[in-house]
């Protein structure tokens, strides 16, 4: 990121889109909060691609096999570039399959492409382990993939406000307080498509994954749930 000034007054905190799993309203719903909210930041909390078929655990058949999937995430995400050409994505266990494959076969970490090459995108799109930035307010508020499914929890133990994203049934704001200030955690939800075959393991929970995303407006947190209709698309209303 350099030494970039990042702007902080409206941050739009982008949940895991699992792509090409991804909500089929997605991109249709991103626009609209762009339109509507006017980020002045992008944070992609990451699992910005599913990698299923890079999975350790059993890969299923009727689904693509690893160049087609890979085709069809880069697809999803050349549209994304399109709407947020500028982009801070969050290391991820999705994300990271691919490195993860690579270190668990003994192979080098240098034989292994950027994630710029594998998906075609430009290098504003920039790749960190986790992200603390500097709210308008002066309050720092620290950002990661996921750490523990209790963001107040984490928050009181680093004694700032955080952002998580991995934990697709956590939607929620939670506030504590210390001495020196109010801090706040935010869970962002997901983007996926729960109906998609890669999520099929995930069919006899009784929770559901929540679908929005989240905003850091004026350094206050803030949801955008995607509501859905019966028929499990977006109603196109915020």
């Amino acid at each position: 990121m350099g030494k970039k000034k990042l702007d902080t007054r409206r941050v739009l905190c982008i949940s895991d889109q699992h792509a090409p799993f991804g909500h089929p309203d997605t991109l249709a719903f991103l626009k609209a909060v762009k339109k509507k909210y006017k980020p002045t930041l992008v944070i992609n909390g990451g699992d910005e691609i599913d990698a299923h078929s890079l999975s350790f655990h059993d890969h299923d058949v009727d689904l693509p096999g690893a160049g087609e999937e890979l085709n069809q995430a880069t697809k999803c995400l050349k549209e994304l570039e399109k709407l947020f050409p500028d982009m801070i994505i969050l290391d991820s266990n999705h994300g990271s399959l691919a490195a993860r494959r690579f270190k668990h076969h003994g192979i080098p970490m240098k034989f292994l492409a950027s994630p710029h090459e594998v998906y075609g995108v430009s290098k504003r799109w920039t790749w960190v382990n986790d992200l603390t930035l500097k709210l308008p307010n002066g309050q720092p508020v620290y950002m990661c993939h996921g750490m523990v499914k209790n963001g107040l929890k984490l928050a009181q133990q680093r004694g700032t406000c955080v952002v998580q994203f991995h934990y697709h049934t956590e939607f929620n704001i939670q506030y504590t307080g210390n001495p020196e200030a109010l801090i706040w955690s935010m869970q962002c939800g997901c983007l996926i498509d729960r109906k998609a075959m890669a999520f099929a393991y995930d069919r006899l929970n009784l929770a559901r994954p929540v679908i929005g995303l989240g905003m850091i407006i004026d350094s206050q947190p803030m949801l955008i749930p995607m509501v859905l209709n019966k028929s499990g698309r977006w109603i196109g209303r915020l």
